[in-house]
């Protein structure tokens, strides 16, 4: 399993990529491939304010559906269009080409709940 040093993990195998008050959100490569072959990504509209850990979408694979939940608050500001043709980016580059959402932070102080690679990797 690949677990990139430069992000923050969930309990709930999220990721997250901080730069400067904004993040990038995605399920992590042990989630995916826990799901197995994701058929279809649903994420709320662009604009839509969440708390940490509320639903922000769902991950649809072949036997089964999954919840994503926001690893810290924040207002989601943009979402990856290209997982409405292409899901299986989730499957094939967690990290780069499937990640999910783009959002603006609320607040920083949550990044201290959440795990660094070596937690994660001791978690999973």
């Amino acid at each position: 399993m690949d677990t990139p040093d430069d992000l923050y993990y969930t309990e709930d195998h999220e990721w997250l990529q901080v730069d400067d008050g904004t993040a990038i959100v995605g399920i992590t490569d042990f989630a995916q491939s826990e799901l197995g072959d994701i058929v279809f990504v649903e994420i709320e509209p662009e604009g839509t304010e969440l708390g940490q850990g509320e639903v922000f979408g769902t991950v649809e694979a072949v036997k089964t559906v999954s919840e994503l939940y926001m690893p810290v608050s924040g207002t989601i500001t943009a979402f990856n269009d290209e997982l409405e043709l292409e899901p299986e980016l989730v499957n094939d580059d967690p990290y780069g080409d499937g990640w999910m959402v783009e959002m603006e932070l609320a607040d920083e102080s949550e990044l201290e709940d959440l795990m660094d690679a070596s937690a994660y990797d001791e978690y999973i």
